[in-house]
């Protein structure tokens, strides 16, 4: 009897734990079924590139899992059920129920548009594929002049400014921001940043809280508001909904709360990783939303299950941070390097070089996640495991 792997979402987090998980154990021993809605994976750090036009690579997980033993669903997770270890999904066939001995939940997050008036109605996202799309065709019908507002200065937000703002200098690009552009950077960073978005004729609105958004502007907690023929809405993510429907223990934000070892510290049998994990980095500050969190705690998880389905001790490799990779255009970037739980130091790379080594941090994650064949180190699960014995909920992860 076959030991039933289920990996919700095909992400970079889910997509490396399915093949991870395929390439560690013997397809006669056990399954791995990755459900996913779309039919191919995503390089969502680079949506902001197809936002201003750049072509995406398509990447079929048909191709990309072809020969590793992973059992492919293109579906809609709409239920899980913790209790009776099953999940629901829509597929273009009807509603199915997939039973499961372990699961990894790897669904991920979306974009949060925070309650604010006329953000769902008005503005773009860049959070998932469909949205980059919309707003790369209302750019491309963009007369030259028109004003463009990002509302976020995070990652996302400053990656998308300058994007736009290179690839359509006939537009006029704002970015708008609670706090100061970059605070969280070193003061290098923060010159740089500056530096970069002054000659690429950014208008930065810092200390500004946007209260609303109309078709043609974006409101503020002052009373000002802000012309926007264009607003993109880039303050954050919320992470998918299921698991706060069920008794699995979250945090306030939703996501699954784990041990270090990626697993449900309420349900042994489940795993999240990547944005759905509230997982504890150095400090015991939880890991923030990020692929630079997400291919780490895949692989925790795929080494974890791996191991207990063969009898042997889970690894429990430290999760740190190294460095945030800032893409400023196609010529410009900074990487601005930082201590294990992810605050700022002095040493920062701008420019070209900067530029291309984000490059090569991209296409190393795509990588990683595209190239499952490339991992075959099978062992034979234990047969305690293959009953399918589980652990009381609630008992002590190993």
């Amino acid at each position: 009897m076959q030991h039933r792997i289920v990996v919700l979402g095909a992400g970079y987090a889910g997509a490396l734990a399915a093949g991870h998980l395929a390439g560690r154990l013997r397809p006669e021993d056990v399954s791995v079924t990755l459900v996913d809605a779309e039919p191919d994976f995503v390089e969502r750090i680079r949506l902001h590139e197809v936002a201003a036009g750049r072509p995406l690579r398509p990447r079929p997980y048909q191709e990309m899992f072809a020969g590793t033993g992973v059992d492919l669903r293109t579906a809609r997770v709409t239920g899980v059920d913790v209790d009776r270890r099953s999940v629901t999904v829509d597929t273009a066939d009807g509603t199915e129920e997939l039973g499961y001995d372990t699961l990894v939940y790897a669904l991920g997050s979306g974009w949060d548009d925070q309650g604010v008036p006329g953000v769902a109605e008005h503005a773009h996202q860049i959070a998932d594929r469909a949205g980059a799309l919309r707003l790369r065709d209302r750019l491309a019908r963009a007369e030259a002049g028109l004003p463009v507002v990002v509302v976020g200065a995070g990652l996302s937000g400053l990656e998308c400014a300058a994007e736009i703002a290179e690839a359509r200098p006939d537009l006029r690009v704002a970015l708008a921001t609670r706090g100061g552009l970059g605070h969280w950077l070193s003061d290098k960073g923060r010159r740089h940043l500056r530096q970069v978005f002054d000659r690429l004729g950014v208008t930065v609105h810092e200390h500004t809280d946007v209260t609303g958004v109309e078709a043609d502007r974006v409101l503020t907690a002052d009373g000002t508001s802000i012309a926007a023929a264009v607003t993109v809405w880039a303050t954050g993510f919320a992470v998918h909904p299921i698991a706060k429907a069920t008794p699995l223990e979250v945090a306030d934000t939703g996501q699954i709360v784990v041990d270090r070892t990626m697993r449900s510290v309420s349900h042994p049998e489940v795993y999240a990783v990547g944005d759905a994990a509230w997982a504890p980095g150095p400090g015991d500050k939880p890991l923030r939303m990020s692929c630079a969190s997400g291919l780490p705690t895949a692989w925790q998880a795929a080494e974890a299950i791996a191991a207990r389905l063969t009898g042997a001790t889970p690894p429990k490799v430290p999760l740190r941070y190294v460095q945030q990779c800032v893409s400023l255009g196609r010529t410009d970037g900074l990487i601005q390097f930082v201590t294990a739980d992810d605050r700022a130091v002095p040493a920062v790379l701008t420019g070209r070089l900067a530029a291309g080594y984000k490059e090569l941090i991209c296409k190393s994650a795509a990588w990683a996640v595209t190239h499952p064949r490339m991992l075959r180190r099978r062992r034979r699960p234990a047969v305690r495991e293959l009953r399918h014995r589980a652990e009381p909920t609630g008992s002590s992860a190993l």
